[in-house]
């Protein structure tokens, strides 16, 4: 959330609270390590996030996808509603790339893990982390510059 946009109507402990919500409503919750629970809760925050955009824009009634900047090498966007959308069809096509860089991406912008972090929950090596965080990272930026043209 610290990426998010300072007014944005989901606080951090609404998101924390609703991502617990559905992970233990999962009727399988035999997580057998950390790396599978960091994974599905990456996947239930990022749920909870793009819910909440569709949501926000569902209120606005619509509105056009917005160009999203990638602009360093540890900041993704902070995206509004509807970069967000946008990002996440983005993230949705890497997986069908590359799908443990879409779970890096996931990891370190959903959950906040750190490289180190990230590494262990996917039980691969911190180069692997870095390898994957850099091509998911300039793909993401390809893919959403194709966007806005």
């Amino acid at each position: 959330m610290q990426r998010e946009r300072g007014n944005h109507t989901l606080q951090p402990t609404a998101l924390v609270h609703e991502a617990y919500l559905r992970l233990v409503a999962q009727p399988e919750r035999n997580w057998q390590n950390r790396a599978q629970f960091f994974a599905v809760a990456a996947q239930s925050m990022r749920t909870v996030l793009i819910d909440h955009a569709r949501a926000n824009l569902a209120q606005k009634r619509g509105g056009a996808e917005v160009h999203v900047e990638l602009t360093d090498a540890l900041n993704l966007p902070q995206p509004q509603p509807e970069g967000l959308l946008v990002l996440d069809r983005a993230l949705q096509r890497l997986e069908g790339i590359d799908a443990r860089a879409a779970r890096v991406v996931e990891l370190r912008w959903f959950v906040g893990l750190s490289v180190d972090e990230a590494a262990h929950a996917l039980g691969v090596s911190e180069k692997s982390v870095r390898r994957d965080w850099n091509f998911a990272k300039a793909w993401l930026q390809a893919e959403l510059d194709g966007i806005e043209r």
